[in-house]
């Protein structure tokens, strides 16, 4: 018996040891934003004042275009990844991207509001900032779903409405990020508030890129900087259990503006089948979808999939 209680406390004994050299090893607590601004926000980054928050935004190319294309980036991410688009398409138009509340360098939201309804009245409020009267609106994913809800909530300023792996309809998921399910887990996710393995960052982004191998570690330094930006992480788990898909989704087969749909064959988190379910409910609209991408086409093949949004770009209305 002695052996036996013996024996338990060992084992117990190194599970605590175990544990505590784990939070050694992953200490990862919250960075204040101005330590982040050397590497993430040089120019033409700026910050200007929305609703309360400091929001990171970049604008780029000829201040002429009369309809300029704003890009909202998805759960996570943030404006970098529109990078690769913003060098094809900048050429020609106008590109503005920023940082939505609670990712990147922007930061949570002051009243702790993520639900959809919001968003969309953040993103008039950001064009309303930035003077402009109408837009062609694109995003990827979560950013997707905050562009069509813009369009249903405010259509007249949007001309036009790019859709990137976008949220919206239910869906299940062939294999969802580790990082996003640890966020949807109370206790855990407060745990993950102050602790995050560089691995888990890699293995999150390189579950939504068709192509794993295409994932580099400058990439993975992007992700895992701006995951640790002050309050991101407390304003990612409010994200999850605050936006889901609600009455909004009724209303996105009243659409009626040019549409062009953008999906990752491969994407395992969002599946085709919900590109397929908003083609077939917005008239008119056009579905292409890219052989060997994942959820977020724009970052692993800026050129072929801008080349996509130059032609529907040049179709005229």
């Amino acid at each position: 018996m002695r052996i036996h209680i013996r024996f338990v406390l060992v084992l117990l004994a190194l599970v605590i040891l175990v544990f505590a050299g784990a939070i050694i090893v992953f200490w990862a607590p919250d960075m204040p934003v101005d330590s982040l601004k050397a590497r993430w926000a040089a120019p033409p980054s700026t910050f200007i004042t929305v609703q309360g928050m400091q929001v990171h935004v970049r604008d780029e190319g000829p201040r002429d275009d009369a309809t300029p294309l704003v890009l909202l980036h998805g759960t996570s991410a943030s404006l970098h990844t529109w990078d690769g688009w913003v060098r094809v398409l900048s050429k020609q138009r106008r590109v503005i991207r920023f940082d939505l509340p609670g990712f990147g360098l922007t930061g949570p939201a002051p009243d702790n509001d993520y639900s959809l309804e919001r968003y969309a009245r953040f993103v008039a409020a950001t064009l309303d900032a930035l003077q402009l009267k109408q837009v062609v609106l694109g995003g990827n994913s979560l950013g997707g779903e905050i562009a069509w809800a813009t369009a249903v909530m405010f259509p007249e300023r949007i001309e036009r409405l790019i859709l990137v792996d976008a949220a919206g309809y239910a869906f299940r998921s062939e294999s969802a990020p580790i990082a996003f399910r640890i966020a949807r887990l109370p206790g855990l996710n407060r745990l993950m508030e102050n602790i995050l393995p560089r691995g888990m960052v890699e293995a999150s982004v390189k579950n939504v890129y068709g192509n794993p191998a295409a994932v580099t570690p400058e990439l993975v330094d992007r992700y895992y900087d701006l995951a640790r930006r002050a309050g991101n992480r407390r304003a990612l788990a409010q994200r999850f259990k605050q936006n889901q898909p609600g009455p909004l989704v009724a209303r996105i087969a009243t659409l009626h503006l040019p549409v062009l749909i953008l999906w990752g064959q491969r994407d395992r988190l969002i599946p085709l089948e919900n590109g397929q379910h908003f083609n077939r409910d917005i008239a008119g609209s056009r579905l292409q979808v890219f052989e060997g991408l994942g959820h977020v086409p724009q970052e692993e093949d800026p050129q072929r999939t801008a080349q996509a949004v130059t032609e529907f770009l040049a179709v005229a209305r």
